[in-house]
C-alpha cells in the first residue's frame, strides 16, 4: 500500500469531515474508514492540527521551516565557536 501526503490543509478538511460525522453519531472507526485513514493516523493529526484554520497550519509549516534553518545555523556557530576555543587553547 502506498503512502499518501497530505498537506496541512487538506489534514485540516480531513479532520472537519471526521468531526462532522462523529457528531452525527458515527463511532471514531467509521468516520477514519469513511475519509480514508487509519484511527492512528486521525489522533495523531488531531494532536497536531485540532483546532486550525487553514491560514494557521500555512503559518505553522513556516514557523517550523524557519526554526529548522535557525537550528541549523545555531549548530554551524556552535562548531566555529569549539573549533576557535581549542585553537586559542593552544591545542594545535
Amino acid at each position: 500500500m502506498n503512502k499518501r501526503y497530505y498537506k496541512p490543509e487538506q489534514i485540516i478538511m480531513k479532520l472537519r469531515e471526521a468531526e462532522i460525522q462523529i457528531g452525527k453519531g458515527l463511532k471514531t472507526s467509521e468516520a477514519c474508514r469513511n475519509i480514508g485513514i487509519t484511527e492512528n493516523t486521525y489522533y495523531r493529526w488531531r494532536k497536531k492540527y485540532g483546532g486550525m484554520q487553514p491560514n494557521q497550519a500555512k503559518h505553522l509549516k513556516v514557523l517550523e521551516e524557519e526554526n529548522s534553518r535557525l537550528k541549523k545555523l545555531v549548530a554551524d556557530l556552535s562548531l566555529d565557536n569549539a573549533i576557535l576555543k581549542e585553537f586559542n587553547a593552544g591545542k594545535y
